[in-house]
């Protein structure tokens, strides 16, 4: 990501991004979610556990990073050694947001029904370049993924891809973990233990991912930018749902964590943001932006900016207004024409 922001911590409409991975698994029937973490601890953890929202989440430190596999041996090493039942784990990489319940609860049901001892989500790219191909034996039974740089020359062809996504037997997932050698750069690749489990006669299973942007890695900032424009698409359609007008969505941009009330209209160049809460019948824009506010009912706002301020009912604000942080419109109140409103303005 070329920042000083660990990765995990980067945001989306306003939430990191690891928060979007963590409310997907929420969504399932998972015991606990472990959290492995590596640079940047300590500020990872406090400010994920600041945000999540009633999911039971343990996190585990990786010293030394030696791959996805040793990441995950570090996370069984955390779950009770009183519970080594037939129970499953759930491997999910923290950079991919738009991966939904749906696939997920659909790939735990593959694996359980069909008694493997791995199940593995993939998809079919047309370029499948940089990543592992699912490779099948006879049978059509998956016999490995091999990861580029070890791949054949009629491997590379090969359009069904791993990506990164497993449910496997508890158990056993640890077996082959501790069966592996390390690869080239002296990683430990989790994609290797499916040839391990295959090769010591246990099945594989697959679950194909039909739409291919579900599986988005945020891997750089081009790929952060446009997996951000697809939640927002999905969190302006859902406001319009609910009751919220836009006159160009396209222009409005609304964080994950904003509310809004009912017959709300939002003109374009509307940005809130943060704990922003707009209140029922107001009006947005244009050229709003809006960080931690609350904004009453029936409030009228354009050509404005403010942070941490509140806005009474039916109040009347800009064009050309400055809210600094702590600053109070009392309901019914009009500012206008280039006023900057601080915190010991009377109002």
């Amino acid at each position: 990501m070329r920042s000083d922001r660990p990765k995990p911590l980067h945001l989306l409409c306003g939430r990191p991004l690891l928060l979007y991975v963590v409310d997907t698994l929420a969504d399932l029937p998972v015991d606990r979610v472990v959290v492995v973490v590596g640079a940047a601890a300590e500020l990872v953890t406090k400010r994920i556990l600041r945000d999540v929202d009633g999911t039971l989440v343990d996190f585990v430190e990786q010293p030394v990073p030696r791959g996805t596999a040793d990441a995950v041996h570090a996370a069984l090493a955390v779950l009770p050694e009183d519970d080594l039942g037939d129970d499953d784990v759930l491997v999910v990489p923290v950079d991919m947001p738009l991966l939904s319940t749906a696939s997920l609860r659909r790939l735990v049901e593959t694996h359980r029904s069909g008694d493997a001892a791995c199940t593995v989500l993939t998809v079919r790219r047309a370029e499948p370049a940089g990543f592992p191909r699912v490779v099948r034996g006879r049978d059509d039974r998956i016999v490995r993924l091999v990861a580029e740089p070890d791949a054949l020359a009629d491997e590379r062809s090969i359009e069904e891809v791993s990506v990164s996504v497993f449910c496997a037997r508890r158990s056993l997932l640890g077996a082959a973990i501790r069966r592996l050698t390390p690869a080239d750069d002296g990683g430990y690749r989790l994609e290797d233990v499916v040839e391990v489990l295959a090769r010591a006669g246990h099945r594989i299973a697959a679950v194909e991912v039909g739409e291919i942007g579900e599986v988005a890695e945020v891997d750089d900032r081009v790929r952060l930018a446009e997996v951000e424009a697809e939640l927002r698409r999905r969190i302006n359609r859902a406001w319009l749902a609910a009751g919220v007008s836009m006159l160009d969505p396209a222009t409005c941009y609304v964080d994950a964590t904003v509310q809004l009330g009912r017959d709300v209209t939002l003109f374009p160049g509307t940005l809130l943001q943060g704990r922003t809460v707009i209140g029922a019948g107001a009006e947005i824009g244009p050229n709003v932006r809006l960080v931690d506010c609350v904004v009453g009912e029936g409030v009228r706002v354009q050509h404005t900016v403010g942070i941490d301020a509140e806005i009474g009912d039916d109040a009347v604000v800009g064009p050309f207004v400055a809210l600094e942080a702590g600053a109070r419109v009392e309901a019914g109140q009009r500012v206008v024409a280039g006023t900057t409103v601080r915190l010991t303005d009377p109002i």
